[in-house]
Order: C-alpha cells, then sequence, then structure tokens
C-alpha cells in the first residue's frame, strides 16, 4: 500500500517536477534569446546611428563647398547683372558709340555729378577725385578724372568698385570708360591720373521717380587686389 501510494506520489510528482525543471530551463533559454536580441538591436541601431551621422555630415560639407562656390560666383555674376541692367546704382557700360553720336541734350534740366572717393581700410593708397562736381545735361558727355598715389615703398596693385546714388540714377548713368574693376599696378610713390568718361541718357528727364532729383554722386572704392578677394555688394544688397 506504501509502495502503491509511493508510487502515486512518486508518479504524480514526477511530471510536476520535469514541467517545473522545462519551465526553467525555458525561461532561462527565452530570457537569453531576449538579451542576444537586445544586444542584435543595439548594434542595428548602432550601425544606423553612425550611417546617419555620416550621410548628415556629407550633406552639410556639400552644402557648405556649394555656398562657398556661390559666394565666389556670385558677386561677378551680380555684377554682370547690375551692369546690365543698371541696377543697384550700378553704372550701365558697354552701350554703342552709336547712341553717343545720335542723343540730343535734354538743356532744360541740368544735373550736378559729385564724386567721391575711397579706399579699404587694408589699401595704403591716397585716392581721391580731381574735381569735386561737374554739371551736364542729360545726353551730354563729360570727362573727369581721379588721382591715385602709392606712398609706400612697394608696389601695390589695387582694383576698384563703384556706385552711383540715388541707385534708380544708375541705369541713367552710362560710362564709355572707366578704371572699375580693372587691376591697377602702382609702384612705389608713383601717381596716376585716371580718366571717367560718361554720359547720362536723355531718359532720365523722363523718369518720373527722379523728377526732383538733380544731383548724383559717383562714388568709387579702392581695393588692394588680393587672391580670394570678392568685391562688396551695392549698399542695399548688404543689409
Amino acid at each position: 500500500m506504501r509502495a502503491t501510494c509511493f508510487g502515486e506520489i512518486s508518479g504524480q510528482l514526477s511530471p510536476r517536477l520535469f514541467t517545473s525543471q522545462n519551465g526553467w530551463y525555458g525561461l532561462r533559454r527565452r530570457k537569453h534569446q531576449f538579451h542576444a536580441g537586445i544586444r542584435m538591436i543595439g548594434s542595428r541601431s548602432g550601425q544606423e546611428e553612425s550611417h546617419y551621422r555620416r550621410t548628415v555630415i556629407i550633406y552639410v560639407c556639400a552644402a557648405g563647398i556649394f555656398m562657398l562656390g556661390m559666394s565666389y560666383a556670385g558677386v561677378p555674376l551680380y555684377r554682370m547683372f547690375c551692369q546690365a541692367t543698371g541696377l543697384g546704382g550700378t553704372v550701365q557700360r558697354g552701350h554703342e558709340t552709336s547712341k553717343v553720336s545720335e542723343m540730343h541734350k535734354t538743356k532744360d534740366r541740368v544735373i550736378r555729378v559729385r564724386f567721391n572717393a575711397d579706399v579699404a581700410s587694408s589699401m595704403m593708397w591716397n585716392f581721391k577725385p580731381q574735381q569735386t562736381e561737374v554739371k551736364v545735361f542729360p545726353g551730354e558727355t563729360a570727362l573727369a578724372f581721379y588721382t591715385a598715389k602709392n606712398p609706400t615703398d612697394k608696389p601695390i596693385i589695387g582694383i576698384s568698385t563703384y556706385n552711383v546714388v540715388p541707385f534708380e540714377a544708375g541705369q541713367y548713368f552710362n560710362k564709355i570708360q572707366c578704371f572699375c574693376f580693372e587691376e591697377q599696378r602702382l609702384n612705389p610713390h608713383e601717381q596716376v591720373d585716371m580718366p571717367v568718361f560718361f554720359y547720362i541718357d536723355p531718359e532720365y528727364a523722363e523718369d518720373p521717380k527722379l523728377q526732383n532729383v538733380d544731383t548724383i554722386i559717383l562714388s568709387y572704392t579702392f581695393f588692394e587686389a588680393k587672391e580670394g578677394l570678392t568685391l562688396p555688394l551695392p549698399g542695399y544688397m548688404a543689409q
């Protein structure tokens, strides 16, 4: 009877004990698989994050190179556009000489053109206009001079930019001969006279925006020509 009972008891306990052990080992196996999955996910996440960072760095570098290239190309392109349209107070150029011979003076309108000269802070030249102002009729040519001198003991190469104020007058201010945007080399203590041959288009007198504007300021600024130099944009574009 006891044997039977023990057998029954052992028969009843053995499956339970076996099942309990399988559950314990199964739990440990699942726990091990869970941690392995976490490590795999962490490794994959690390790889994805590293790939994402490299992609971001590549895009940032590409954008930086593009912006740097545009900063060098932007000024010449903008200058060409302004010289063709007169936008931003930039004097137009490239006009046919036939227009000069065919245009007529507007004698009922006198325009006073004043001259200004500046140099950049690093430029060692002395630069000034020879005349303060000239009076011209729209449709009349005029000649003015600037003087530049290199007072140092070394040669210096300079390059100039210019503007017309008010900006609306730039499209009517046309230069036939000028020294702007061209490198000028001055040897030690050398001095030169630089001519500006220009005219104001007769249509200036017909523009209602300039009806009460009888004074124009032509301003030149000289910079020392160095590698990588970018000339500044007109005043209102820098704002």
